[in-house]
């Protein structure tokens, strides 16, 4: 029998419409996070002292996060609930922008990047499964539009605004986090109100701790297209995230923080334009699209170095949002479709450790390499990497993504 008390919990949920909003937000403000930096690694490099390689360190130390909350607990929220589990993920993130807010050093920034990769890594599995759920739709393609679209608008919202508070106000280090720490609590409030859509949801101490990375054996070869798709287009994000300010102050001559936290929003828009824009290819198209797109834009980011051209950049960062929109939207659209609905959120969190992996690993090899050479070896390298990669998956993909 319904107490009063679920009752009146009840009728206080967030519904409908305002729950996928509630949920859309909390995966835009999660992403967020991980792009605020990205004006500030300049200004974090001068007043810390270290060197580039550190820098980039920096940047991918999060997907030690990342990889933590989705083998571990990728399939946390199928067994607790949704709201459980994002509640658990915006506390992580409130605990990172409190680390970011009062960091004195390089160790304080490491640990920070890694709760916000925790953060992002359980919140974005429950988020997607839980707007597949709350859209409650035969076509899955809808959540996956809205997931990835609000994952883009984060992103750029969160170096747009960085970039801007770093160039024009004061405390640019302390002002960025205090006023993104608002920002989640302000979601956190909105996810704890939002109607949950696992209706047995069982307890904490029942979830094993193992680490695991599963997808059911009958979808693995249906996984294996959008999972490389996926690796690929976020290489190219965060080669952009970590490496473009760097670029434009050292090769382009552009120092000003707000125009390079409005290169990566620039990049983020086109994204998440390119997903309301493409909705009815299909994801087979929308794949082999993006890993064609790929090589053009590494081209022109390698053209933009050798010929110190904004113009140009400004080229490529446009080619390269397109590029990650229909890789990772395609990749995104798949996985939803052929994920049982009991394993959902597991086998999103594998989709997503394709994603951050190559979100960080091939920002580490261009840090190593460009202490080795020049930065524009180092990019040049970068782009033979992603070019053999684009053409293996087109082959692969041709193939065998039905």
């Amino acid at each position: 029998m319904t107490t009063y008390a679920q009752a009146i919990t009840r009728d206080n949920e967030l519904g409908g419409g305002a729950a996928t909003t509630a949920v859309a937000a909390m995966i835009a403000a999660l992403f967020a996070g991980s792009t605020v930096l990205t004006p500030l690694y300049i200004i974090y490099k001068q007043a810390f002292g270290f060197s580039q390689l550190t820098l980039t360190l920096v940047y991918a130390v999060y997907v030690v996060g990342n990889l933590a909350a989705l083998l571990v607990f990728g399939r946390l929220s199928d067994a607790i609930g949704r709201r459980p589990a994002a509640l658990a993920a915006m506390a992580t993130a409130l605990v990172s922008a409190l680390v970011f807010l009062f960091a004195e050093n390089v160790a304080w920034l490491d640990i920070a990047r890694i709760l916000s990769g925790l953060g992002i890594g359980v919140g974005a599995g429950t988020g997607t499964a839980w707007l597949a759920e709350l859209i409650d739709s035969e076509d899955k393609s809808r959540a996956a539009t809205i997931a990835t679209s609000t994952n883009f608008v984060g992103l750029g919202l969160g170096a747009l605004v960085s970039g801007v508070l770093a160039e024009y106000a004061p405390w640019p280090l302390r002002l960025t986090f205090a006023l993104y720490l608002a920002l989640l609590a302000l979601v956190t409030l909105l996810i704890w109100r939002t109607r949950e859509t696992v209706m047995r949801p069982g307890r904490l101490s029942d979830v094993s701790m193992r680490p695991r990375l599963s997808v059911p054996a009958d979808i693995r070869a249906a996984f294996v297209a959008p999972a490389v798709t996926g690796f690929g287009a976020m290489a190219l994000v965060g080669f952009y995230a970590a490496l473009a300010p760097s670029i434009l102050a050292q090769q382009l001559h552009v120092t000003n923080h707000a125009e390079a936290g409005a290169l990566f929003f620039e990049l983020s828009m086109v994204a998440a334009a390119t997903i309301l824009l493409t909705l009815r290819l299909s994801s087979r198209i929308t794949m082999l699209a993006a890993l064609a797109l790929m090589i053009p834009t590494v081209a022109l980011v390698v053209a933009a170095q050798v010929y110190a051209s904004m113009a140009i950049m400004i080229a490529a960062t446009g080619l390269c949002g397109v590029a990650a929109a229909l890789g990772y939207r395609g990749g995104l659209q798949v996985v939803n479709q052929i994920a049982p609905d009991d394993r959902r959120a597991e086998v999103v969190s594998a989709f997503f450790i394709c994603c951050f992996c190559g979100n960080a690993l091939p920002v580490i090899g261009i840090g190593i390499l460009s202490n080795w050479t020049s930065a524009t070896a180092a990019t040049l390298a970068f782009a033979g990497m992603i070019t053999v990669f684009a053409l293996v998956a087109l082959g692969f993909g041709a193939r065998y993504a039905r």
